[in-house]
């Protein structure tokens, strides 16, 4: 759901170009409006959680620090910020700036672009359940996870902006695969008592390291490396399955053999 409406907010992006020319509206003014909504929707947000119960969740698990499973945690955040760290460099506001800077790209083409990925890796991500159970949960997260990144290398080096269209939305029809399934083995290779702190543990690195990478990516755009960004996060990600798949193939989820 959060990648459909995700999908639809980017169809709008070319709304302020609409009202310049139904209205006459100068397209930055429209720009600084939706900025406004922007806030007011982050407002009434925060009153709907206000209206929540604050009862706390019924479970029958108790909750623990991480203990049998801190070696298995810690390998696995090292490797997620890795994972981040990689996707922090093309995350979509740069990906437009490179698509515009390349191939002249207007922000309305932008905006559709990304509403196809954006129903592209939602519809990945209702794959994933099945696909994993089929072929195993690491299985699924590098096996969909390596295509994904040669699509994004490969966008990098396109002489045509259908062409890099293309493999970006191949990209996308494959990139998120590995969503669900990542929070699902995290949670089945650990004790019951655990998988809140494995949870918390295992998010926190991604978070900084996914906030670092934008910088460096926005100075490589800058510096007039156009692609660098695409091609660096393709070969950490190829990287980072490799990896995975070497440190945890002997490590199966609860249910599945090794």
């Amino acid at each position: 759901m959060g990648a459909v409406s995700g999908a639809l907010g980017a169809l709008l992006a070319g709304t302020p170009d609409w009202i310049n020319s139904r209205f006459g509206i100068p397209a930055l003014t429209a720009m600084r409006g939706m900025f406004v909504i922007y806030a007011l929707a982050g407002v009434a947000i925060a009153l709907l959680y206000l209206q929540m119960s604050a009862q706390r969740s019924v479970s029958t698990a108790q909750h623990a620090p991480l203990g049998p499973s801190r070696s298995v945690v810690t390998r696995l955040a090292l490797l997620f910020s890795v994972d981040a760290f990689a996707g922090g460099l093309v995350v979509n506001a740069l990906l437009t700036l490179w698509l515009i800077t390349r191939f002249d790209l207007s922000i309305t083409t932008a905006g559709q672009f990304f509403f196809c990925t954006g129903l592209l890796s939602a519809a990945s991500q209702l794959a994933a359940a099945p696909l994993a159970r089929r072929i195993g949960l690491l299985n699924t997260m590098v096996f969909t996870h390596m295509p994904s990144s040669l699509c994004l290398i490969a966008a990098a080096f396109a002489s045509s902006l259908p062409v890099a269209l293309l493999m970006l939305l191949m990209r996308s029809a494959l990139s998120q695969l590995d969503v669900p399934t990542r929070s699902a083995y995290v949670m089945a290779v650990v004790t019951p008592a655990e998988r809140a702190a494995a949870a918390s543990f295992t998010a926190v690195p991604r978070s900084l390291a996914a906030a670092v990478a934008p910088t460096l990516a926005g100075g490589l755009i800058g510096f007039g490396w156009l692609g660098a960004p695409l091609v660096a996060c393709g070969v950490l990600k190829i990287a980072y399955d490799l990896a995975l798949l070497g440190a945890f193939r002997r490590v199966p989820p609860r249910g599945e053999s090794a």
